[in-house]
This record gives C-alpha cells, structure tokens and sequence, in this order.
C-alpha cells in the first residue's frame, strides 16, 4: 500500500514519525506523499487538520488516520505506543472506512473576478479586524436576519466539539450531515436584531452571507485564515466530498465526546464513590 506518514514538528512527532515509517516499509509498504492511499498524520488533530488540506483534493483516492502523542482527539483513534498495532492493523487492510461530512466555503472577493472555493473539517468564520461587521443572512436565498456583532461561525457537525461549542452550539452527530451557524458577540437592539441562539439547517439548504463593504475582513476555514480582504459574499452548504478514515477500530462518536468533555470527571466520581 501507498502511505504518506506526516509529522509535525515536535520532538516526540518526528520520533514515532520515523518509527512508523520505518515499521511500515518493514512491512513492504511503500512510502509516498504524492499519490497515497492512505495518510497517517502523528501529532494531535491540528496536525491531522492540515494533513486533510494538503491531501483535500484527493479525497476520493485516500483514506486518514490519526496517532496522537499526547491523548486521544477527535480524530486521531492511535497513541503513539500503539504503532505494532496499527501496523499489522494496515498489514490486514480490506479498504474499511467511516466518513463524515464536510462544510463547503465559497468566497466572492470585491476584487476578484471568480470566487474562491474551500472545504473544511471543523469550521469556518468571518470577522473583521477591529471593527464589528455588519452582514445580511440568507437561507436558501431567503433573508434570515442582518446580524451585527464581532462575527459568525459555520461549522460541521464534527466541527460542533471545536470552537462553535464554545460559542453555545450544540455536539451533533456526524451522521446528521448538518450546518450549524453560531453568532459571535451579537448585538441586539430596535435596529438589529437577530435570533441570538445557534441554528442547525438540513442538508439541501445553504447559508449566504452578504457582508457590507470593508477591507479588513478576516476569514478563517479550520487552522488557514486569510487577512484584510473586502468580501462581497460567503456561501456556506454541505460539500460533496466526505473525507474517509481507516476504520480498523474506529471510536464512537459519543465515545469521544465523553473523553474529551466528561471523562475526568466520571473517573473522580468512580473513585469517589466506590462505582
């Protein structure tokens, strides 16, 4: 099989990097970051975020995998001592995969001709500078409301553990191919008024938003973030493409959201109260 194997800079990273790298052409695996079948990203979910925009024009083609080195994330399914494992898991390799949706990004800038078009695993957001922007909400064309305040948040249904769970999002299940639009510092008053809750909107409608005329926008799509651009309209829907992981033992969704939000105190109850 055709394995890339990205590391991120830390030490720990680089070392189980080249230990897997070394266990995978032990196994007769072929190393190769150009046309890959599979990618295996060894950090935390940051780093496996941008081994998913490197390869996101291939998603057809390739399948992930995370290995952590500190603890088990939303996406990384392998410790860093776990790497005999993972290894005869991929020698045993029958092409299994879950995938999960992602969120499509298209930008029309004030001084560009064609829109710019991403895709992102998490979320992605529009603020200005130092400014609050002021933008008009559309779904599915429609006029939603005109939203002041320092932001807006659009993220997938993974996407609802990262920051627009911080803002007051709901966790939706990967399984619901979902958009979920959080407000970020809304300011209600008889001019502008808007619902101030998160709204989640099937998967056959979109959201656009026009934003008024300023140079200073910032957008951000997962970790990238682009600065100090005049945005005409951002379109948000449900991508067609999926990315795809490995599913060797892939962990339950709720599973993880108990480690991640839960575990520690379920642990000090078991331990304080004897259960």
């Amino acid at each position: 099989m055709k394995i890339a194997v990205l590391g991120n800079r830390g030490n720990q990273s680089q070392r189980v990097t080249a230990e897997l790298k070394q266990r995978l052409i032990n196994s007769g695996h072929t190393l190769d970051e150009h046309q890959p079948e599979l990618v295996i990203s060894v950090g935390g979910d940051g780093t496996l975020l941008n081994s998913f925009h490197r390869y996101n024009h291939q998603l057809d083609q390739v399948r992930f995998i995370g290995v952590h080195t500190g603890h088990l994330g939303f996406y990384t399914d392998w410790r860093d001592y776990e790497l005999p494992e993972l290894v005869q898991s991929i020698n045993e390799d029958q092409g299994q995969s879950v995938s999960y949706p992602l969120l499509s990004v298209e930008v029309e800038y004030q001084d560009q001709a064609e829109p710019s078009h991403f895709l992102s695993l998490n979320e992605s957001t529009i603020r200005r500078n130092a400014l609050t922007i002021k933008t008009d909400i559309y779904i599915r064309d429609e006029l939603f409301e005109s939203f002041r305040g320092d932001g807006i948040c659009v993220a997938t249904p993974t996407g609802s553990t990262a920051y627009s769970k911080s803002l007051g999002g709901a966790v939706l299940h990967p399984r619901l191919e979902a958009l979920q639009m959080t407000e970020i510092a809304s300011i209600n008053n008889r001019v502008f008024r808007t619902l101030s809750s998160p709204i989640v909107i099937a998967p056959d409608e979109w959201i656009t938003i026009k934003a008024s005329s300023a140079a200073d926008y910032t957008l951000t799509v997962d970790q990238m973030s682009s600065h100090n651009r005049s945005i005409k309209q951002i379109k948000y829907s449900i991508a067609n493409e999926r990315i795809r992981f490995a599913k060797y033992r892939h962990m339950h969704f709720w599973s993880r959201v108990e480690d991640a939000f839960l575990g520690n105190v379920q642990q000090e109850r078991r331990l304080t109260h004897g259960i």
